[in-house]
């Protein structure tokens, strides 16, 4: 279920980044594949250079919390599941 959420949204973000790259004078193809491989990242540095600036901001802000918890998250469990006592 969640792999195609993730694909759903790679997919979607690629499709919009091929629409609207060009109205930017960007080149379509470059954003969509870029859009596919990074996804959320990619939507954010693009409208931070269309000039979109506080949606892009707070989309790539947000990303990034999402994985610095993430990253807390699993070395927590790695910590848990090695240094228990049990």
């Amino acid at each position: 279920m969640g792999f195609i959420f993730y694909a759903i949204t790679q997919i979607a973000i690629a499709y919009y980044l091929y629409v609207q790259a060009p109205l930017y004078n960007k080149d379509r193809w470059l954003w969509a594949i870029l859009g596919l491989m990074f996804g959320p990242y990619t939507l954010s540095i693009f409208l931070i250079l269309t000039n979109r600036k506080g949606l892009g901001w707070t989309l790539l802000i947000v990303m990034f919390l999402f994985l610095i918890a993430g990253i807390l998250f699993l070395s927590l469990l790695v910590w848990a599941v090695f240094f228990s006592k049990g």
